[in-house]
C-alpha cells in the first residue's frame, strides 16, 4: 500500500515537473530577451529575487488560495492546514468543492488551448493548425458555445450547486490572464527598443509577468492531483528548472519549435480531463502525466527532425 503510494506520488510529480517546465518556456523566452538588456548586477537581482517570488510565493500560496475560494466555508488557516492534515471535516469539504475547482480549472485551460490554436502566430506542426489560424474571427464565436453548453450542462447538476458559477469564473480568468498576457507582448516590444526604461522597472515587469504566467501551471497542477504538498514540489521544481534554462539554455531550447505546440496540446487535453471529471467522469491518477509526456514527446521529435533536416541541431557543449 505504501509502495504503491509511493509510485503514484513520483508519477504525478514527474509529470507536474514537465508540465510547469513546458507551460513556461514562454516566460522564460521573454525573462531571457529581457534580461540581456540589464546589466549583470541587476540579472542577478532578478534570478535571486525572482526564485523567491515565484517559487515560495506565487506557486507556493497560488493552489492555497484557489482551494480557499472553492471553500469558502472554510478559513484560510483550516486550508493551510487541511493540506498536512487529515483532519475529517475538512477532507469532506475539500471533497464536495472538488467538482468545482475542477470545472472551472477546466474551462480556464481549454480556453487557453483555444485561444492557442485560433488566434496565437505559431510554427505549424500541422496543416490544420493552419488553417483554423486563418480562421481566428471564429475563437469569439467558439468560445461563446464551449461557455453555454458547459453552463448549460452544469445548470442540470442540481446537487452541486454553484457548478454552473464555477464555469463562469474559469472563463473569467481566462480572459483576464490572456489581456495581461497580450499586454505583456506589447511592453516586451516597448523594453527591447526604448533605451531610456529603468533597470528596476524591467526587472518589476518580469515579476508581474511571472505571475501571470503561472497561473496557467498552477492550475493545470490540479488536474494531475489536488494534493498541495505534491503541487508545491512538482512546481517548484519545474520552477527552478525554467530559472536555469532562462540562465543557461533558453537560445537551445527554443530552437525546439513545436514544443509549445505540445505545451498547448497538453493543455487542451487536461483542460478536457477536469472537465469531464467535474460532470463524474473517473479516470486514473497516471492518465494525466502519462497524456503529457506522451504528446509532449511527440512534438519534441518533430521539433528534432525538422532540425535535422535543416542541419541546425543543438549540439550540447
Amino acid at each position: 500500500m505504501l509502495q504503491n503510494m509511493f509510485f503514484s506520488a513520483v508519477v504525478i510529480i514527474i509529470g507536474l515537473v514537465v508540465f510547469e517546465i513546458i507551460s513556461s518556456i514562454d516566460n522564460a523566452i521573454v525573462n531571457a530577451h529581457v534580461l540581456r538588456t540589464l546589466p549583470q548586477k541587476y540579472r542577478k537581482i532578478f534570478l535571486f529575487w525572482g526564485i523567491l517570488f515565484a517559487v515560495f510565493i506565487v506557486r507556493g500560496l497560488l493552489p492555497f488560495v484557489i482551494i480557499w475560494i472553492a471553500n469558502p466555508d472554510l478559513s484560510i488557516v483550516q486550508v493551510f492546514t487541511a493540506a498536512f492534515s487529515q483532519d475529517s471535516a475538512v477532507v469532506e469539504s475539500l471533497e464536495r468543492s472538488k467538482p468545482l475547482l475542477l470545472l472551472a480549472g477546466g474551462v480556464y485551460l481549454f480556453f487557453v488551448f483555444l485561444a492557442w490554436l485560433f488566434m496565437e502566430e505559431k510554427k505549424y506542426a500541422f496543416l490544420v493548425e493552419g488553417f483554423l489560424h486563418r480562421q481566428s474571427v471564429w475563437f469569439y464565436a467558439i468560445s461563446s458555445i464551449v461557455t453555454t453548453l458547459i453552463v448549460y450542462k452544469a445548470l442540470s447538476y442540481q446537487e452541486i450547486p454553484h457548478l454552473a458559477l464555477a464555469a463562469s469564473i474559469g472563463v473569467s480568468a481566462f480572459f483576464i490572464t490572456d489581456g495581461f498576457k497580450k499586454n505583456a507582448e506589447e511592453k516586451e516590444k516597448e523594453l527591447q527598443t526604448k533605451s531610456n526604461v529603468s533597470a528596476w522597472s524591467k526587472i518589476i515587469y518580469l515579476e508581474v509577468l511571472d505571475t501571470s504566467f503561472s497561473i496557467d501551471g498552477v492550475i493545470g497542477a490540479f488536474a494531475f492531483t489536488l494534493s498541495i504538498p505534491l503541487i508545491l514540489i512538482g512546481n517548484g521544481i519545474g520552477a527552478f528548472v525554467v530559472r536555469e534554462l532562462t540562465v543557461k539554455g533558453i537560445d537551445r531550447i527554443a530552437k525546439y519549435e513545436y514544443l509549445k505546440n505540445g505545451a498547448m496540446y497538453s493543455i487542451g487535453v487536461l483542460g478536457g480531463i477536469m472537465i469531464l471529471e467535474a460532470f463524474g467522469e473517473h479516470f486514473p491518477y497516471w492518465l494525466a502525466p502519462l497524456n503529457t509526456i506522451i504528446i509532449l514527446g511527440v512534438f519534441l521529435y518533430l521539433s528534432i527532425r525538422e532540425l535535422r533536416q535543416a542541419g541546425d541541431l543543438p549540439v550540447a557543449n
